[in-house]
């Protein structure tokens, strides 16, 4: 299942600009990862970026796709993911946002989103947030039942400087019941925190205020340190992390 985008921004080798991974999932349970994919359509020749930053966190969640690949698959979930790059357009925030294509990511400069004009940033919007918005709708829509939905990100061990000491952060909008729940089954190992290392006050929360709050649906952004998911073997370690803190409040649910 994939949605299209208009072919000024992606051309047919480009792809659909968004998609969902175990369409068939069985599962009670939605999940969502916006900044899945390093991306640039070909058109926008690399937004300028410099090489050594072509790959870098600015471009995208590092590690976050396969885990919540992991996670989708072992739980049989079906998985809506954005095919293009948050510097193109962030998923994660609505077209008015001035971070939703931003002209600069912590040190990052990003050439190729400074001074849009209105008329290009209306064709970013229509070209990948529109149908990635569209299919993440229809996919929730089409539950029989409603699902829980779960958003997947990562973030940096360092930011301006700082360093980061949260592994594992549970960011919710107005419901934090989820994420309570998650924290209770949460290793003594990890550290792990509700609402970091942002929370919804810093406009993280696009996704879960635009799908999950109006449809009712129990929710959860989680975040993962990308040092702990830049390999495979750290994506199948934090999956099981993450795993055996979500079957149980699941099942709690389920069960209520």
């Amino acid at each position: 299942m994939s949605a299209d985008a208009p072919p000024f921004i992606l051309s047919p080798e480009d792809g659909p600009a968004a998609e969902v991974l175990n369409p068939d999932g069985a599962a009670l349970v939605c999940m969502v990862c916006e900044h899945a994919s390093a991306r640039i359509p070909a058109a926008l020749d690399d937004l300028g970026l410099f090489p050594k930053d072509r790959f870098s966190h600015a471009v995208w969640d590092i590690g976050a796709r396969d885990l919540a690949l992991g996670i989708a698959t072992a739980l049989d979930a079906k998985l809506v993911v954005s095919r293009v790059s948050r510097l193109v357009y962030d998923c994660n925030r609505p077209p008015d946002a001035p971070d939703a294509m931003p002209f600069q990511s912590e040190r990052v400069a990003i050439p190729g989103n400074r001074n849009l004009t209105e008329d290009e940033r209306a064709a970013r919007t229509e070209a990948v947030y529109e149908p990635f918005r569209r299919l993440l709708s229809n996919t929730l829509d089409g539950y029989a039942n409603r699902p829980t939905m779960l958003t997947l990100h990562s973030f940096a061990p360092v930011w301006h400087g700082a360093a980061r000491e949260v592994q594992i952060g549970f960011v919710h909008d107005v419901d934090d019941s989820l994420a309570q729940d998650l924290l209770r089954h949460a290793p003594a190992d990890l550290n792990v925190a509700i609402n970091e290392p942002y929370s919804a006050a810093d406009g993280v929360a696009h996704t879960l205020k635009e799908h999950a709050t109006p449809r009712g649906l129990r929710n959860v952004m989680i975040e993962v340190r990308n040092d702990l998911i830049s390999d495979a073997a750290g994506v199948v370690r934090i999956a099981e992390v993450l795993l055996a803190m979500l079957v149980p409040a699941l099942a709690r649910e389920a069960a209520e």
